[in-house]
């Protein structure tokens, strides 16, 4: 920081940089101190900037390079200028209505200063963690309520607490950020935007069962996390907070979907080909080179230290039901405010579709909305009513997954959406079990002699049985939920797939 230069802070994460952030960056070099941060997740106003002053920091947005002459013309410098003016971040409408315990940095801070992730709350949950001890580390995490925000929602508690009691000579930690869902990106943004956070949940998982070695397997359609974990995690060396006792190592992937699922993750790190591995042994008892391993999610190991710094209470009391604390969500598709959305579970998806994200971008109804990537269930407007919880999506037959929202308007084909899920699940299969091997390919024929109109009855309930199948006889949860998406597009939108013949109404 130049003393008497103005700093204004402009974000370097893969969304602004897709829209013109490093032009802008460029343009404002000779007139500020340029800080480059993460997203703080608004995307239709991206790149958007911040401009320091005494008041607090004003922000702007979307700004182009071809802006900059101009708002330094009227005053940026000292958050006077009127055009694209956003005001104080934080009363963002977008933004004000969030519940940020996660993503309560990002956007804000330097992702690569040490420094500034401690004067911003970083580090406290490891502190507390030392003070209190592993037995009581685990304890509030299972107190919290927390749940594995990868998709299946599992007790992160009771996993850790396994894992603790297990016996081994070696104990790893494993963080799955091999974020593959269609209309997610939440992990992106932390390693972009805050990578400390997730360094800081590690090492606090591995002082809790006692292991000494992590590993972050991470997909390689992410070169700008890499690159910057990379980094973080060699300033975390330097400075003391990795060493001897606990270390991370970051691995890339191949770009696989079904290294997603936690047994082909570990797989793969081992050096083999993703496949699925039976399960029992479950990963706590087996994982990783044979020994009791945790796999979290990035999410879910990110949001330990919120827990072990602020109390298991202040957590366990956000959010509904079994489902406690905060969710990011990440709104997508044809979507007028597209952006991540970080809240207490209990919102519905009519609030988050309609009311944060605006309707569609295209101005069309909305017709559909898939929630928790491609093997997510599509819901219709009826359903609008649903809350954002675990158990009441589970209700209605859909699930939340990583929490990526893709939305749809009146122009989409159901029938094609459910072909696209059977030859999704073909292609990336691992080709391990009958059912998802064999199944999707056979999943595929049959949608298409149901839209050419091939004895549509017969083909639809054989798509039914054929899903059926799939979900109770495959492996792993790539074949098991694929009949999510196919069966909630027959069962809500039926006419899609009749259209060379009457509805049995007619």
């Amino acid at each position: 920081m130049t003393p008497g230069v103005t700093r204004v802070f402009v974000p370097r994460d893969v969304a602004a940089l897709a829209l013109g952030a490093e032009a802008v960056a460029a343009a404002l070099a000779d007139h500020a101190d340029v800080v480059r941060t993460g997203s703080r997740g608004l995307f239709w106003l991206e790149p958007m900037i911040e401009v320091e002053t005494p008041a607090g920091r004003i922000a702007y947005g979307p700004v182009e390079a071809a802006d900059v002459p101009e708002l330094l013309a009227g005053g940026l410098l000292e958050g006077r200028a009127q055009r694209l003016r956003l005001g104080v971040p934080a009363e963002i409408p977008f933004l004000a209505r969030q519940t940020r315990l996660t993503f309560s940095r990002c956007g804000i801070v330097d992702p690569l200063s040490l420094e500034d992730y401690r004067a911003h709350g970083g580090l406290g949950g490891l502190d507390k963690a030392r003070e209190i001890g592993p037995a009581a580390t685990i304890e509030a995490v299972l107190a919290s309520g927390l749940r594995g925000r990868g998709g299946a929602g599992f007790p992160t508690g009771i996993k850790w607490k396994t894992v603790a009691e297990a016996k081994g000579a070696a104990k790893y930690i494993v963080c799955n950020a091999d974020e593959g869902d269609s209309g997610t990106y939440a992990d992106r943004m932390l390693m972009e935007g805050d990578p400390f956070g997730l360094i800081e949940g590690m090492v606090i998982a591995g002082f809790a069962i006692g292991a000494k070695q992590g590993y972050v397997y991470t997909r390689s359609e992410y070169p700008h996390a890499i690159a910057t974990f990379d980094k973080a995690l060699a300033i975390a060396r330097q400075a003391g907070l990795l060493g001897p006792d606990f270390d991370i190592e970051q691995r890339v992937g191949a770009g696989a979907y079904i290294c997603g699922e936690e047994t082909s993750l570990l797989e793969s790190l081992e050096g083999k080909r993703g496949q699925v591995r039976a399960k029992p042994p479950l990963p706590a008892h087996k994982g990783l080179f044979g020994a009791p391993t945790i796999i979290n999610n990035l999410i879910t190991l990110t949001s330990v230290p919120v827990i072990l710094r602020d109390g298991a209470e202040a957590y366990q009391a956000i959010g509904m039901g079994r489902s406690r604390g905060t969710m990011p969500i990440q709104l997508a598709g044809n979507i007028r405010y597209g952006g991540l959305f970080e809240a207490g579970f209990g919102v519905t998806l009519g609030e988050l579709v309609n009311d944060i994200g605006g309707g569609t971008r295209s101005g069309r109804p909305v017709r559909a909305v898939q929630v928790g990537g491609p093997l997510g269930a599509y819901f219709p407007p009826s359903l609008f009513d649903t809350p954002f919880d675990y158990e009441a999506f589970a209700a209605k037959d859909g699930l939340i997954g990583h929490g990526g929202i893709v939305v749809f308007d009146d122009t989409v084909d159901m029938a094609h959406q459910a072909r696209f899920a059977m030859e999704f699940c073909a292609a990336e299969s691992c080709g391990k079990c009958t059912p998802c091997r064999i199944g999707s390919v056979r999943g595929m024929e049959t949608v298409d002699k149901i839209l050419a109109g091939r004895n549509v009855d017969a083909n639809l309930e054989l798509l039914r049985d054929l899903c059926e199948t799939l979900k109770f006889g495959s492996l792993c949860a790539l074949g098991g939920f694929i009949p999510y998406p196919v069966l909630s597009a027959m069962n809500h939108f039926p006419e899609d797939f009749r259209r060379s013949q009457p509805l049995a109404a007619e």
